[in-house]
């Protein structure tokens, strides 16, 4: 990757100003308005594009770096020789895009991601983005007789979609879970536990031998409500996980969601958390598990690419799935969260929609995806497209999660439709949970009341997923 800067510290920044207040009452039209250069639909340009018409891109500079959207560019450039493409790559992508779109003058496709990323919300209350769901029912570019939404992963879609229009594509998929270390395991006999009382047995071995059972990003100690979050949609079901999402009243009282707070509270009340982890970035928490100082971390798939420079040649790292809460868990141990993410936008006002469509079409082929995947280290959301790619332990972990879950992912949505209830809500309630200044009985009270100002903000765009 041409980027040393970490895509996670990131990502997981203070976002950058709200579209919506940068937008005012700025009116945004519709795809009609802004596509300038529409050409005629065929067998082979199902979208209409315009062969000569420009193409500009902005991506995301990140952890992912820009060199895979310029093999995806060369791609486009194949089948539109005629068209001139225009490539950028920042890590300000709000405040250099921001302006562009006020004066509706958008790129026709922006990588919408990273600390500065544009306000989803914000995006879709001002109509400032085209609806994609034109490209799920084209034809794939590998196999006309299959549409590109066949191609997807479980949840591309749901993570992408507001109020039932599918507006961001999320390119990269992330399953989340825990990580451990093969190698540490296999010397010291231990296996990854399937059941939380496995769990705290487990824990009470490894802090015996010397090592902390669990490490976490303390600056960022939302990653730690992901498990929390998984725990209890697995104990209570999706509808558990759906009422966080559409901030129903006393939906983070539930006592789902109490029951896997109190689990994982427990682990800082029996002194299973590294000492010193509250100070901690995620590139320290992580850096630390690597080196071995801790057994077990909260993180997402990007994990293996984001740490390859110091992780030991022999350290084998694996995911696995949030331990059962009980054995009347209403889903099965083997199900975890997976969802979309780096996230692809066509603005309603750009100039060449068509184009923008056709180039994340070409995104989604087989040979544009495993692209990624060789380039970057990451899975992309389009089924299958690792086949055959030589992959590390992590992301062969990965697979093996996501093949053994037989089609048991499940995500949740309340961290897109309303990103400050988890950047800032969320993460704070989370800093005093695992620090012991508040119980899970009070981070629930915490968390709900911040749900209930954001239901009751007139200012704040709601959503409801059904």
């Amino acid at each position: 990757m041409t980027s040393a800067i970490s895509r996670r510290r990131l990502l997981h920044g203070t976002a950058g100003a709200a579209v919506a207040g940068t937008l005012g009452g700025c009116a945004m039209g519709g795809e009609a308005d802004g596509d300038t250069a529409k050409g005629v639909a065929s067998a082979a340009n199902p979208l209409g594009v315009k062969e000569d018409a420009p193409l500009e891109v902005v991506i995301f500079n990140g952890g992912f770096g820009e060199e895979y959207a310029k093999a995806h560019e060369a791609m486009y450039r194949e089948r539109y020789p005629k068209s001139q493409i225009k490539h950028a790559a920042t890590q300000q992508i709000a405040e250099t895009l921001q302006p562009r779109f006020v004066g509706g003058d958008p790129p026709d496709v922006v990588n919408n991601s990273g600390a500065s990323q544009m306000d989803f919300n914000g995006l879709v209350s001002q109509n400032a983005l085209t609806d994609l769901g034109e490209l799920l029912d084209a034809p794939s570019l590998d196999d006309p007789s299959v549409k590109v939404r066949d191609t997807l992963l479980p949840g591309t879609v749901d993570v992408g979609s507001y109020d039932g229009r599918f507006l961001s594509l999320n390119y990269a998929y992330s399953a989340y879970g825990i990580w451990y270390s093969q190698t540490l395991f296999a010397a010291k006999g231990w296996e990854y536990p399937r059941t939380w009382d496995e769990m705290i047995a487990l824990c009470k071995t490894i802090k015996a031998a010397g090592i902390a059972p669990w490490t976490y990003p303390g600056r960022h100690s939302r990653y730690m409500s992901w498990p929390i979050v998984a725990a209890a949609g697995k104990l209570g079901g999706l509808d558990v996980i759906k009422a966080l999402d559409n901030l129903e009243p006393n939906a983070w009282r539930h006592e789902a969601v109490r029951a896997a707070a109190e689990a994982y509270y427990q682990l800082a009340v029996d002194g299973y958390l590294q000492p010193g982890a509250e100070g901690m970035d995620h590139i320290q928490a992580q850096t630390a598990w690597c080196r071995g100082q801790a057994a077990f971390l909260s993180c997402g798939s990007w994990l293996e690419s984001e740490q390859k420079a110091v992780t030991p040649p022999d350290f084998r790292m694996a995911i696995a799935p949030t331990p059962s809460l009980t054995s009347a868990d209403k889903m099965p141990y083997e199900a975890f969260r997976g969802a979309g993410s780096e996230p692809f936008i066509v603005p309603a006002k750009a100039k060449n929609v068509r184009g923008g469509l056709e180039y994340l079409r070409v995104m989604l082929s087989r040979k544009g995806a495993s692209d990624f995947t060789r380039k970057v280290s990451s899975l992309t959301s389009v089924r299958g497209a690792g086949d055959g790619i030589t992959l590390g332990p992590g992301l062969t972990s990965v697979t093996a999660l996501i093949e053994a879950s037989n089609g048991g992912a499940f995500t949740w949505m309340y961290n897109s439709y309303y990103r400050k209830l988890e950047r800032e809500r969320i993460d704070g309630a989370c800093a005093e949970l695992f620090t012991r200044r508040i119980n899970a009985a009070q981070w629930c009270d915490r968390v709900q009341k911040s749900a209930d100002e954001f239901a009751a903000d007139p200012a704040i765009k709601k959503y409801k997923r059904a």
